[in-house]
């Protein structure tokens, strides 16, 4: 039995025609990227050999696949879904592996991509075995017309598609061409309704058998899901909202028949939808506004800058080709078109001579991008502004404004502007077509002046470097010259105007004295007398034109040596000249001297002589080391001396050491050489104790000088490594037995007295603290605090009304109370006109009315305290052994004898005197 799917397809005529009607709107058709077919058929032989091409003798594609991407096809590559079959570069099929026969038609996709630009296509290929037939031998039965179910509206024609026969028990049977199904176009924001119906799938076997359908792939059963839908009784496949290219520009899906058990009935078939693209995106331009620039006098055709505008529709198409134009700009100076833009690549170029920087800076143009190749009537328009900016370039010489310019300086001042150079310069301010640059070209050539710019107002600025001598310059007289840092554009010569002269004075000024020879240096010997003549230090005023008179004076003389003559600088000796003397650095002793004229104002000039001091023999050497120690035995531990002379070569060394005749018997000297010497001793034995030893010492000076010397000896006792032993050191020190015995009881003696002293004090220390007081503590008064026991209450008078100590929630029955009426235990409520001052200080005379005066004055004071207690004073408490102490009479005048008190001790004295009868103060 045949097996064939039936595909109905709806409207493919009306949507032909309607994206037909595009192709109008130019005269000449635009490149369209993509494959030249939809659906490629060749005819190939049984057996293909890898790599041969496929292609050869087909009578559909000349034997390629051909694709245009509208750049040259720079870089495409091909991808087949049949891993048998391949696509080169150059279009042609070639298989990939041995095939050796095609029991049915290979029908597979080939995939064309760019490496610059991410869009994809798609086409079919089918391969058939050559020798089948490429026509059905059936027409009537492959139009399905017999088979179709009736429709209530008119459809288009059925189209039928038979796969490959299946073997039966007989054997092969002759297979019918399979029929490739074209891809079905669906044009993008369709307005429905929804569901649409796309195509109808039915198959041959629903009249044995009952069918479902149903469709797997990316917008069915894969994301974006639900998109297309499929009736699966019937095989309808509808669309269910409005696709959008720019989403997803085409579809595969692949179309299912089983039995009502699930079983697969037919091999699933590809379903290709491309979704038609519509103009319904408008260009977008990459920003709003573009910033680009052009040098001023730039000739016509110049590059400013580029503007870009996307599409998101099918830029093979009409719909996404952008092109652009200019709308205004702005402003219209020198001529309202100064540039253009290319339609397709949005360069724009200047196009009219005239750009001047300096009157116009900037311009503003409107950029307008229109798709449909730039069809006003049916493209969409979107527009951009572009900032172009006038660069500027030196085509403004800088110019001064005077021919002439003049200025003072004081003669012998530097780093000072003595004149300012103003320059006028119309290209942009701080570049370096506007920054000026000063030099002079005559009139300096000693290099006297420079020229500054200041780096904000642009003039130059005359600065003396080098000092100017009114009497060798009165004036002088400069060119200068200006010019930019860049040098001047082509075609501009500098103006006459750039440069100018500049007059300068110089003005006379008092200038101090100078010593021609400074420092001064003169060579003397040492010890010349006071009131010699050493030299003459005279200085020199610059000043020729003025007659002044130079007077000198002392400023430095640190030995005080020198005496200079006020009017010639003359220099003489006060001392005699000591090179030895700590004045003296090197053999020179330096002096400073003041020459001041008598100027206005006065100017003074220094000079430094220095005087080089000849050595003479004038100083005997000294023996150095001055003591020194050496065993009582002889041994070879001797003693190393030399000499020090503070004289120089040659009245140094070499020195002769020599012995006292008194002291050869004991001791020897030995010579090491020229300025060392050995001292050791002569006999076998001498005693521990401290010798001098004198030691005569001459020089090699002219006369030689000699010096008696002593140098201290220590002898003492040694040990086996000829080190002094510590009681032959002591021993050698002078002292004797006797003597260190005496020094030791001395020593003994001085810790017993302070042993004895640090004993006495702690005796004494304790004696004060047992020593009894002249009176008993108790009875002493004297700056102690007396305390005296409390009575309380009995044990009736615990039992407090606490309530009273709360504060009263309402102080009307307070506030009502009369003035002056008031319990001690109420907080105040508000200020009293007047109460009793309390007394300071008690009278001396009757208790009873201190204390009556006081608790009186308490009960009216409203801020004494307690005032949020309970008081209570007539309460003694029941039951005590005391009695009442409310009938004694305070009274001094009563019959009373407080003469008893005088008896009870210091501590009431006090009250005697008040009650005893004692004088009343």
């Amino acid at each position: 039995m045949k097996i064939v799917f039936l595909i109905l397809l709806l409207n493919a005529l009306s949507f032909g025609t309607s994206w037909g009607n595009y192709g109008d709107l130019a005269s000449k058709p635009p490149c369209r990227a993509g494959f030249s077919e939809s659906f490629y058929t060749v005819l190939v032989s049984r057996e293909i050999l890898e790599g041969q091409s496929i292609l050869k003798g087909s009578t559909v594609s000349s034997g390629y696949v051909k694709f245009n991407d509208c750049r040259e096809n720079e870089d495409v590559g091909y991808e087949s879904s049949d891993p048998d079959f391949k696509v080169r570069t150059d279009g042609s099929i070639y298989a990939a592996r041995e095939v050796t026969s095609l029991s049915r038609p290979v029908q597979f996709t080939v995939t064309a991509q760019g490496a610059a630009n991410p869009q994809t296509w798609e086409t079919t290929v089918r391969l058939a075995v050559a020798g089948q037939e490429t026509s059905p031998p059936e027409e009537q039965e492959l139009t399905g017309k017999e088979n179709a179910p009736p429709e209530s509206d008119p459809q288009p024609s059925d189209t039928l598609f038979p796969w490959k026969q299946q073997p039966s028990s007989n054997g092969l049977r002759r297979q019918k061409r399979d029929w490739v199904i074209p891809p079905i176009n669906v044009p993008e924001n369709s307005r429905g309704p929804f569901p649409q119906m796309l195509v109808r799938i039915r198959s041959d076997k629903d009249r044995d058998i009952q069918m479902r359908y149903s469709i797997t792939g990316v917008g069915a059963d894969q994301p974006p899901m639900e998109v297309f839908s499929i009736d699966p009784v019937a095989g309808k496949m509808y669309v269910t909202k409005p696709l959008d290219r720019e989403e997803r520009a085409s579809y595969h899906l692949r179309a299912h028949a089983v039995d009502m058990n699930g079983n697969k009935v037919e091999n699933p078939i590809d379903l290709y939808i491309y979704v038609i693209d519509m103009n319904d995106n408008r260009p977008e331009f990459r920003n709003q506004v573009y910033n680009g620039s052009v040098d001023e006098g730039s000739k016509p055709g110049s590059y400013v800058m580029k503007v870009t505008a996307n599409d998101a529709d099918d830029d093979t198409t009409a719909n996404g080709m952008v092109r652009y134009r200019i709308l205004s700009q702005s402003p219209h100076s020198p001529i309202p078109n100064m540039f253009t833009i290319n339609s397709e690549t949005g360069d724009i170029v200047t196009v009219a001579a005239g750009l001047d920087r300096e009157k116009v800076s900037q311009y503003s143009v409107i950029i307008q991008a229109t798709d449909m190749e730039g069809n006003l009537n049916f493209g969409l328009s979107n527009t951009a502004t572009a900032i172009i900016s006038v660069t500027d370039i030196n085509d403004n010489p800088p110019e001064l404004t005077a021919s002439t310019f003049s200025g003072e300086v004081p003669e012998n001042k530097v780093n000072i502007v003595v004149a300012n150079l103003t320059v006028i310069d119309r290209d942009q301010p701080h570049t370096a077509n506007w920054n000026a640059v000063y030099r002079i070209v005559s009139g300096d050539p000693s290099g006297h002046f420079t020229i500054r710019t200041d780096p904000v107002t642009n003039d130059g600025m005359v600065t003396v470097v080098k000092p100017v001598d009114y009497e060798m310059n009165r004036a002088f007289m400069l060119t200068v010259m200006v010019s930019n840092q860049a040098p001047l554009a082509n075609g501009i010569q500098s103006s006459f105007q750039s440069t100018a002269g500049v007059t300068i004075s110089v003005m006379d000024v008092n200038e101090a004295p100078y010593f021609s020879s400074n420092p001064k240096l003169i060579r003397f010997e040492e010890g010349v007398p006071a009131g010699t003549v050493l030299s003459t230090f005279s200085a020199t005023d610059p000043d020729r034109f003025v007659q002044q008179i130079v007077r000198y004076s002392k400023l430095s003389d640190p030995a005080n040596w020198l005496n200079i003559n006020a009017t010639n600088g003359q220099i003489t000796t006060t001392a005699v000249l000591d090179r030895e003397s700590v004045y003296v650095k090197n053999n020179v002793y330096k002096a400073t001297f003041l020459a001041a004229d008598n100027g206005s104002p006065a100017a003074s000039g220094t000079g430094t002589l220095q005087i080089y001091l000849i050595d003479v023999n004038d100083n005997a050497p000294e023996l150095l080391p001055r003591e020194a120690q050496i065993c009582e035995k002889p041994n070879t531990n001797a003693i190393n001396i030399t000499a020090a002379d503070a004289d120089i070569d040659p009245n140094v060394g070499p020195f002769v050491f020599e012995l006292s005749s008194r002291v050869r018997r004991n001791w020897t000297i030995s010579r090491l050489n020229g300025d060392y010497a050995q001292l050791s001793l002569r006999i076998v034995f001498l005693e521990s104790g401290v010798y001098d030893v004198p030691i005569i010492i001459t020089d090699s000076g002219n006369p030689p000088l000699s010096n008696t010397s002593v140098i201290k000896v220590k002898v003492c006792p040694c040990d086996e490594n000829g080190d002094c032993t510590t009681i032959g050191a002591v021993a050698a020190a002078g002292l004797g037995t006797g003597a260190i015995i005496a020094i030791l009881i001395c020593i003994i003696i001085l810790l017993t007295m302070v042993l004895l002293f640090v004993v006495w004090m702690k005796r004494r220390e304790k004696e004060r603290q047992t020593k009894q007081l002249l009176i008993d503590p108790e009875d002493d008064v004297r700056d102690n605090i007396l305390k005296y026991d409390e009575e309380g209450g009995g044990e009736e008078d615990q039992d407090y009304d606490l309530s009273q100590l709360q504060q009263p929630e309402s102080l009307d029955h307070i506030i009502s109370k009369p003035p002056g009426i008031r319990r001690v235990d109420e907080r105040p409520v508000g200020a009293e006109t007047q109460y009793p001052t309390r007394p300071v200080v008690p009278h001396p005379g009757d208790i009873g009315d201190f204390i009556n005066e006081g608790l009186r004055a308490a009960d009216n004071d409203p801020t004494a305290p307690p005032y949020d207690s309970l008081l209570v004073f007539d309460y003694e408490g029941s039951g005590s052994t005391a009695g009442s102490v409310s009938s004694l009479n305070s009274s001094s005048t009563g019959d009373q004898d407080y003469d008893y008190l005088n008896d009870w001790g210091p501590r009431f004295r006090k009250l005697a005197d008040m009650y005893g009868g004692g004088d009343e103060d």
